[in-house]
């Protein structure tokens, strides 16, 4: 069992804390800096509205992660505790966005100079001008995941296997308290 972000839709307010951080989160600078720069917005969490419920969408850590699965470069793989993906591997074919159980994977758009290459003196394009994101837990940071820290509703958790292990413990003898008892005749 992997660690897990997950969100809570009754706490949910749909302010969009979440999606800035984890974009600011995964910037190679700082957030004031990103518009000037001309850096593009990707958050690895995305909102979804209805009129009934906000709910954040992210990766669950699948084991045996159908991403990874269907991945023809094998970009995608466990590591560090969450399901990683090599962007300098990845050719953004978007077959990890198909076979994502949650709708969890996106593509965003990748530098330019990474999807050129140089041959001779020629430069030719060899991957295709996305590369595939996720929820990567926010491993690079001290304080774990970005979204879950800034959350002003407490919407967001992170889900260790001990705590869901305690979790599933937990309920199955609540159930079994609330059966009832049967005597012998």
């Amino acid at each position: 069992m992997n660690s897990f972000v997950v969100g809570d839709h009754h706490k949910c307010i749909g302010c969009g804390a979440c999606v800035i951080a984890c974009a600011a989160a995964h910037l190679d600078g700082e957030i004031l800096d990103a518009q000037r720069c001309d850096t593009p917005f990707t958050p690895r969490v995305t909102l979804v509205y209805t009129p009934e419920v906000t709910m954040p969408v992210q990766c669950r850590q699948c084991e045996g992660a159908p991403c990874a699965k269907a991945c023809p470069e094998n970009a995608i793989s466990f590591k560090n505790g969450s399901v990683q993906i090599e962007s300098e591997l990845c050719v953004g074919c978007k077959l990890c966005m198909y076979v994502c159980p949650f709708g969890a994977m996106r593509v965003a758009p990748r530098p330019e100079s990474e999807t050129q290459q140089e041959q001779g003196n020629l430069e030719v394009a060899d991957k295709l001008p996305y590369v595939a994101q996720k929820c990567d837990l926010c491993t690079q940071r001290e304080n774990g995941p970005a979204c879950v820290q800034v959350c002003p509703a407490q919407a967001l958790q992170l889900v260790s296997p001990d705590r869901m292990i305690h979790s599933v413990r937990d309920r199955r003898k609540a159930a079994v308290d609330r059966m009832p008892s049967f005597t012998r005749i």
